[in-house]
C-alpha cells in the first residue's frame, strides 16, 4: 500500500520538475512513510513519485518507481496483487525471466512486457491504482482496481496532464486551480460522498472503477477504457445465473472466500483484521483462523453509549475462534477529538459519520499490525441492508395505492413530533429492529415519510438513499450531475427490486462511500487494508445468485450466514445489526453546538455564497428544539463548512 503521483508536460519543458515531484509525494506521506521515490525523463517532461508503505519485498529490490527488465516502462503503483505468484510461474514457464525480488511490482511490469496493458489489468486478483510511463511510445497509462478499493485522481490543466492517490498531492502542481465545482456540492448534498468520476474541483477527475486511460504527448485528448465492469458482471450473472443446490452454493462461496483471504493473508509484515462481531467480518476472521498456525490479530472499538457498542460481541467471537483480540473503549472525547482532522483525511467533503469509529479502530489496529483485513462489501452483495427489505415492502404495498393518497399521509406523519412517535411506537420496537438496525422509531418514520413519496422503484431507492432531497436548490448556482441512480441508461434490470438496489450500491455507495471511507481513515495512518469479499471472483459469483438465495424468509445474507456456521455456533451470531457510527444527533445538540453554530451562522454563510442560508437554518433550529432530527443533513452541510475553513487556511 502506497501513495502515487505524477504528471506529464504535454507541452514541453517543465520548471523545477524534481522539486515539484517532491512536493507532491510529501504531500502524501502518510501513504508511504517507509521511503520516498523519483523518476525524471525531463525530456519528455514526465515525472512520477512515489511514498512507499513497505509490504512485500521489503528491500530495495521492491522500490519504486520501477523500470521494467527491458527498459520500456517505468511504473508507481499503490496496491496489492494477490495472484502475483501464479502470474509469475506462468511468466517463466512462457520465458524464463530473471528476477530481481519477490515484489508484485515486478510482476505487474513483466506482466505489461509479455501481455500488454488490458490483458495483464484482466489476470490481476487485486486491489490497485498505478501509473505506467511507456518510454518507446512516449505516453501515460494511469488503471485502476476493479472494484475501486484504491483511489486515483487525475485532470489536464495549463497543458499538464496530473494524477495523484489525493488531491492533496494535486494541490502542490502548479497548474492546479482548484476552482470549486458546485454541481460537485449539490451531489455531495445528496449521496453525503461526490461519487466518481466527479471531485470537488472543476477539471479534477475520479478514474471510475476497472478502467484505465491512456495520454501521449501527441494526444492529449482521450477518454477511460473499461476493461471489467459492475454493470456487465451484473448482466452476465442474470443470463448466466447458478443453478445448482442450496448446498452447492455454499460450498462454492466458501472455496471462493478461503481462496480469497488465504492469498490476502500474504504479507511481510505483521498483519491482523478487524472484528466488529457481525456477519461479515466474523466470516473473514473465520476463514483467517481456519488456516492460520497461530492466533490471528483482531481489533474492535466500544463504545459506551447504548445502541453503538458492538465490543461485547466482537469480544465473544474472537473468544469462540481463539484470536488474540485487542479492543478498545472510546470516549466521547477521543471521538469529537478526530472531527478536526476530518477535512485534511478526506480532501474533499465527506460526511458518512462512520468516518469517526473508522479512524479510531484503524488508529488502534496501527500500533500493533501493518495490515488489516476487513468485511467490507457483505451488505452490498448479498443483501445485507435493511433499506433493501424496507423499500420492497414499501413497493408491494403501496404500489397499487394511487399517489395523492400515499403523499397525504406521509404529509400527515412529517406533522408528529418525534417524540410522540418514539413514545406511540415503543411497542413495535422487537419487530423494527429485526429489518433495520437500532434506533428510535422516529429516526426511522421520518426516512420512511420521505420515501413514501415515491412509487417507482428507482426514484424510492434514489430517495430513500438521499440526504437532503432537491440539493440543486440549496446549493446556488448549481445544476445536479448525472450518476448510476439517475442516469437511465446505468440502470440494472435484475430479478427483484432488491437485486437493482444492491446494483446501485455496488456502482457508487460501495466504491465512493465505504471505500473511501476506509482508505482514507486507514492510510491516514498508515495501515494497510484488505478487503476479500471484493475479489472480483467472489463478485462475479455472487452476482449470479438470485435474490431469493440471498435472503430467506426475511433473513439477509443467507449464503454467507451458512459459511460463517460451519465456524460459529449460528446462536452466536443472533442478534440485530447494528451500525457503526457515532450519536451525531446528540453531540449537535451538546458538545459540538458551538462548533456548528458558527460553521452554519447565516451571515457566514450568505458571504461565502455556496448555500441558500433559510432551509439550514430552519433545519438547525428544528434540530435543536428536538422537534426533528436533521443531523445528517446537517453533518453534510459541516462537513462542506470545515473542509472549506480548512482550505482557506491551508
Amino acid at each position: 500500500m502506497c501513495g502515487i503521483a505524477g504528471f506529464m508536460s504535454t507541452e514541453g519543458h517543465t520548471v523545477r520538475p524534481d522539486e515539484i515531484i517532491r512536493q507532491m509525494t510529501a504531500a502524501i506521506i502518510h501513504r508511504g512513510p517507509d521511503a520516498d521515490g523519483h523518476w525524471l525523463d525531463c525530456d519528455a517532461g514526465v515525472a512520477l513519485g512515489h511514498r512507499r508503505l513497505s509490504i512485500l519485498d521489503l528491500s530495495p529490490e521492491g522500490s519504486q518507481p520501477m523500470v521494467s527488465a527491458s527498459g520500456r516502462y517505468v511504473i508507481v503503483y499503490n496496491g496489492e496483487i494477490y495472484n502475483y505468484r501464479d502470474i509469475r510461474v506462468e511468466l517463466d514457464d512462457r520465458h524464463h525471466h530473471t528476477w530481481r525480488g519477490h515484489s508484485d511490482t515486478e510482476v505487474i511490469l513483466a506482466a505489461i512486457e509479455e501481455y500488454g496493458i488490458e490483458r495483464a489489468l484482466k489476470s490481476f486478483v487485486g486491489m490497485f491504482a498505478f501509473a505506467l510511463w511507456d518510454r518507446q511510445e512516449r505516453a501515460i497509462t494511469i488503471a485502476r482496481d476493479r472494484l475501486g478499493e484504491k483511489p486515483l485522481y487525475y485532470g489536464r490543466h495549463d497543458g499538464n496532464f496530473i494524477f495523484a492517490s489525493e488531491l492533496k498531492a494535486l494541490q502542490k502542481h502548479p497548474a492546479f486551480s482548484g476552482d470549486i465545482d458546485r454541481n460537485s456540492i449539490a451531489l455531495f448534498l445528496r449521496h453525503n460522498y461526490i461519487p466518481a468520476p466527479y471531485s470537488i474541483y472543476r477539471g479534477i477527475h475520479k478514474l471510475l472503477p476497472g478502467t484505465y486511460l491512456t495520454i501521449s504527448i501527441s494526444q492529449r485528448d482521450a477518454t477511460p477504457t473499461v476493461y471489467w465492469s459492475a454493470h456487465s458482471a451484473a448482466e452476465t450473472g442474470k443470463a448466466q445465473p447458478f443453478v445448482g443446490s442450496d448446498k452447492e452454493a455454499v460450498d462454492r462461496l466458501e472455496q471462493l472466500l478461503r481462496q480469497s483471504v488465504c492469498q490476502q493473508m500474504v504479507a511481510d509484515v505483521p498483519l491482523g483484521a478487524f472484528l466488529s462481531g457481525g456477519i461479515d467480518s466474523t466470516t473473514i476472521v473465520a476463514l483467517m483462523q481456519a488456516q492460520s498456525c497461530s492466533p490471528v490479530r483482531t481489533f474492535t472499538i466500544g463504545f459506551h453509549e447504548e445502541g453503538y457498542n458492538e465490543a461485547d460481541q466482537a469480544k465473544a467471537v474472537a473468544h469462540h475462534l481463539g484470536t488474540n483480540h485487542t479492543e478498545l473503549y472510546v470516549t466521547p472525547s477521543q471521538a469529537l477529538d478526530v472531527i478536526p482532522r476530518l477535512p485534511q483525511l478526506y480532501d474533499e467533503p465527506f460526511s458518512d459519520s462512520s468516518q469517526i469509529p473508522t479512524f479510531l479502530v484503524s488508529q488502534m489496529t496501527q500500533q500493533h499490525v501493518t495490515v488489516s483485513l476487513s468485511g467490507d462489501a457483505g451488505d452490498e452483495l448479498f443483501g445485507g441492508y435493511g433499506r433493501y427489505l424496507m423499500c420492497d415492502r414499501l413497493l408491494k404495498k403501496i404500489g397499487w395505492l394511487p399517489r395523492g393518497f400515499v403523499k397525504n399521509v406521509s404529509r400527515v406523519l412529517s406533522k408528529i413530533p418525534p417524540d410522540l412517535l418514539d413514545k406511540g411506537f415503543s411497542w413495535l420496537s422487537p419487530a423494527w429492529e429485526r429489518y433495520v438496525r437500532p434506533g428510535k422509531p422516529s429516526a426511522k418514520l421520518q426516512a420512511l415519510i420521505r420515501i413514501l413519496q415515491e412509487q417507482s422503484p428507482e426514484l424510492l431507492y434514489q430517495s430513500a438513499v438521499s440526504h437532503w432531497k432537491d440539493p440543486a436548490s440549496i446549493v446556488i448556482g448549481a445544476t445536479e450531475p448525472l450518476t448510476v441512480l439517475t442516469d437511465k441508461s446505468r440502470y440494472f434490470k435484475g430479478d427483484s427490486n432488491i437485486a437493482n438496489m444492491m446494483y446501485f450500491d455496488l456502482m457508487s455507495y460501495l466504491p465512493d462511500d465505504i471505500l473511501v471511507k476506509v482508505d482514507r481513515a486507514a492510510m491516514g495512518v498508515s495501515l494497510e487494508t484488505r478487503v476479500p469479499l471484493l475479489d472480483h471472483r467472489v463478485v462475479e459469483f455472487a452476482l449470479t445468485l438470485p435474490t431469493s438465495l440471498k435472503i430467506r424468509h426475511g433473513i439477509t445474507k443467507w449464503p454467507l450466514r451458512q459459511v460463517l456456521y460451519r465456524y460459529v455456533p449460528q446462536d452466536l451470531m443472533e442478534r440485530p445489526k447494528m451500525g457503526f457510527g457515532v450519536p451525531i444527533d446528540s453531540w449537535l445538540r451538546g458538545p459540538l453546538r458551538d462548533w456548528a453554530e458558527e460553521l452554519l451562522g447565516e451571515t457566514r454563510l450568505k458571504n461565502e455564497g455556496f448555500f441558500d442560508p433559510a432551509p439550514i437554518r430552519t433545519k438547525w433550529a428544528e434540530h435543536l428544539s428536538g422537534t426533528h432530527r436533521w443531523h445528517y443533513y446537517l453533518w453534510d452541510i459541516l462537513m462542506f463548512q470545515a473542509w472549506l475553513e480548512s482550505q482557506q487556511n491551508a
